[in-house]
C-alpha cells in the first residue's frame, strides 16, 4: 500500500516535529512579521546568527540553515513575492518557492517538510491563488522525486484549511 505523501493539518508550523519546516521569510532572513517572526521566535537567537551569515535570500530562492531549538532539523528559508496585483511575475516567483524548496530538501535527503502559506501574510498574495500553486508544483515535485517523502501543508484558519483540503481531494479524483 502506498502512503499518502501530502497532509494537511491546521496548527502552529512552529510546533512540528520533523525533518524541516519552511519559513516564509524576507530578503534579510534576519526575522519579521507572522510566520517568520514566530519561527525566529521559536528557534531562538542562534537561528538569526547563522542567518546573518547567509547574506539575504533572494525572492524565489530559498537557503537552509539548523532548527535549533525547534522540534524541526532544519528550517528552509524562502521568500515569497509581494504581490503586485499579479502582472509582476508573482505566480512564477511563488512556484519557485515551491521548488526551490523542495530541490534542497531533495540534496539534503530531507523526509519530512513542512510549509505554511507563502505569501499569503503581509505580502498580501492571494490565498486561494497560493494554494493552489503550491499544491500544484509539490504534486509536480513529488511526482519525479522521492524526497522528500512527505510533505505538509499547515494551514492557521479554518478558511485556509478548507481552501488546501478542496484542491486535494480534487486532486486525488
Amino acid at each position: 500500500m502506498k502512503t499518502k505523501r501530502v497532509e494537511l493539518i491546521k496548527g502552529d508550523i512552529t510546533s512540528l516535529d520533523v525533518d524541516a519546516i519552511v519559513n516564509a521569510a524576507n530578503n534579510s532572513l534576519l526575522g519579521g512579521g507572522g510566520v517568520d517572526g514566530a519561527i525566529h521566535n521559536a528557534a531562538g537567537p542562534g537561528l538569526l546568527s547563522e542567518c546573518e551569515k547567509l547574506n539575504g535570500c533572494e525572492t524565489g530562492h530559498a537557503k537552509i540553515t539548523n532548527g535549533y531549538r525547534l522540534k524541526a532539523r532544519h528550517v528552509i528559508h524562502t521568500v515569497g513575492p509581494i504581490w503586485l496585483g499579479g502582472f509582476s511575475d508573482e505566480n512564477s516567483l511563488l512556484a519557485s518557492c515551491y521548488q526551490s524548496s523542495l530541490e534542497l530538501a531533495k540534496q539534503k535527503k530531507i523526509k519530512t517538510v513542512a510549509f505554511p502559506g507563502i505569501s499569503t501574510g503581509v505580502y498580501g498574495f492571494p490565498k486561494d491563488l497560493a494554494a493552489l500553486i503550491a499544491v500544484k508544483e509539490t504534486q509536480r515535485f513529488l511526482k519525479k522525486n522521492t524526497y522528500p517523502e512527505k510533505v505538509i501543508f499547515v494551514t492557521y484558519s479554518d478558511d485556509n484549511y478548507e481552501t488546501y483540503r478542496k484542491l486535494l481531494d480534487d486532486s486525488i479524483h
